[in-house]
């Protein structure tokens, strides 16, 4: 069954935003089991796509309210630091104010981490390699990918140990 991932995702953005509400002027409290909550939330179930938001939270280490600016002029957002070149998208998409899509990004965890998984879910399924699409998540240049691939997996040992690979290890041979 193939997975039209861009309506799923407009679906649950709607229906968190709606949960939401407007973002607040205040930044959301920045704590990590709020964040577990939404990595939960947006993992609906999956072991493994938890443990790779877990490890996009650890890379990335935003915090509600961050708006983080880059040497290209786009800033990254909120707690998974989602790049703010994808508002305009995202604000087609949802139908939404581009001001309002921004303010969720930085404001709210849990849309900040919705939009974590679709980025993610994404390039996963344009490149069909989980670790081009955790390299992705990152930049379109296959240099900056792949540093940050290594890292990413450095966040994911720390967080869940070296046993987490050894089954991958094994499947390849």
């Amino acid at each position: 069954m193939k997975v039209n991932w861009q309506m799923t995702w407009i679906a649950v953005c709607l229906s968190a935003a709606s949960i939401s509400g407007q973002a607040t002027a205040a930044p959301l409290i920045r704590e990590e089991p709020e964040i577990a909550r939404c990595i939960r939330q947006a993992a609906q179930g999956s072991a493994w796509l938890e443990k790779t938001l877990w490890g996009l939270r650890d890379q990335e280490a935003g915090g509600g309210g961050a708006e983080v600016a880059n040497t290209n002029g786009t800033h990254d957002l909120g707690v998974m630091q989602v790049n703010s070149s994808w508002v305009p998208r995202l604000a087609r998409i949802m139908r939404r104010p581009e001001t309002r899509v921004r303010s969720w990004l930085i404001y709210d965890p849990c849309f900040n981490t919705e939009v974590a998984r679709w980025i993610f879910l994404s390039a996963l399924s344009q490149t069909r390699d989980y670790w081009k699409a955790v390299g992705t998540y990152h930049s379109p240049t296959a240099r900056r990918q792949q540093r940050y691939t290594v890292s990413f997996a450095v966040h994911l040992r720390r967080r869940f140990g070296a046993r987490l690979f050894r089954g991958a290890v094994q499947r390849q041979r």
